[in-house]
């Protein structure tokens, strides 16, 4: 167990913990939460190449921590009524095509190497912003008034272009 992964598996802990906070309307602690997992995944990383103690395991589990704290904010979000539930779905709907799609791919004895997309890259660090955002407003008491509705179609929009973009490698992959 490598210090990085230590650090990926404080930032799994921080999910449930974070979900609390949303669902009691403790925005700010929320918030702070939310920059402590984002500085750690920083911090994991830094480590993970500075002293090459880069894993498989890390490969694996820091992308899912990722995953699992924005998932979980946007669903979490939409339960409490600040975020569209449709907007919700739409993520939630994305990670479950992956997933399913390495999955079958896998069954059928045709394994993909998992790499992200660039483009998947770019949807997470919107998604990220955009987590940051609202719960800094929620947090700090200011109002996002008519920016929210374009930022809510604009991270659909690119969640569903992700999605497709990876429907489309997939493909390939299976039909070679």
């Amino acid at each position: 167990m490598t210090i990085p992964n230590l650090i990926t598996i404080f930032r799994f802990m921080l999910v449930p913990v974070v979900i609390v906070a949303i669902l009691q309307e403790y925005w700010l602690v929320a918030f702070v939460l939310f920059v402590l997992a984002g500085v750690s995944d920083g911090v994991d990383g830094y480590v993970a190449r500075r002293f090459d103690m880069r894993s498989e395991l890390g490969a694996f589990i820091d992308p899912l921590a990722d995953k699992a704290l924005l998932v979980s904010i946007f669903v979490t979000l939409a339960i409490v009524g600040v975020l569209p539930v449709l907007f919700a779905v739409v993520v939630v709907a994305r990670d479950v095509l992956i997933v399913m799609g390495v999955l079958v791919s896998w069954l059928l004895r045709r394994p993909m190497k998992i790499a992200p997309l660039m483009i998947s890259k770019a949807n997470t660090c919107v998604q990220i912003a955009f987590a940051a955002l609202v719960l800094g407003a929620l947090a700090f008491s200011f109002d996002l008034g008519a920016m929210t509705g374009p930022l809510v179609l604009l991270v659909t929009a690119l969640t569903i272009v992700t999605a497709a973009a990876y429907l489309v490698v997939w493909l390939r992959h299976m039909t070679q």
